[in-house]
């Protein structure tokens, strides 16, 4: 073996979802399989940073609240929120917190 990739950290019963993970991954790369290259670029892998955090219905959901600027509908506000939000770290960061665990 001459490389290993991970796709998670849990176990599966073959190796038919692991290959279906790794061909949709590669396939997106692909020109033309994604409707606008926005798709791809605005994912976490595409910048090195973890992406902001989801949020959908309800607005509040076990005492968390959607933030406001969510719910604003201003769309330049929302990039901005985004752009700053704190889990907007890089891969770096996490996989040295990952070590540490050990």
């Amino acid at each position: 073996m001459d490389e290993q990739i991970s796709i998670g950290d849990y176990v599966l019963t073959g190796g038919e979802l692991p290959a279906l993970v790794m061909l949709d991954c590669i396939a997106r790369m692909v020109p033309g399989v994604l409707s606008d290259d926005v798709c791809f670029t605005e994912e976490s892998h595409f910048s090195g940073l973890l992406e902001y955090p989801q949020y959908t219905r309800p607005a509040v959901w076990e005492g968390r609240e959607v933030p406001e600027i969510l719910l604003s509908g201003h769309h330049a506000n929302i990039t901005k929120w985004r752009r700053s939000s704190p889990s907007c770290v890089p891969f770096a960061v996490v996989r040295i917190c990952w070590n540490r665990r050990s």
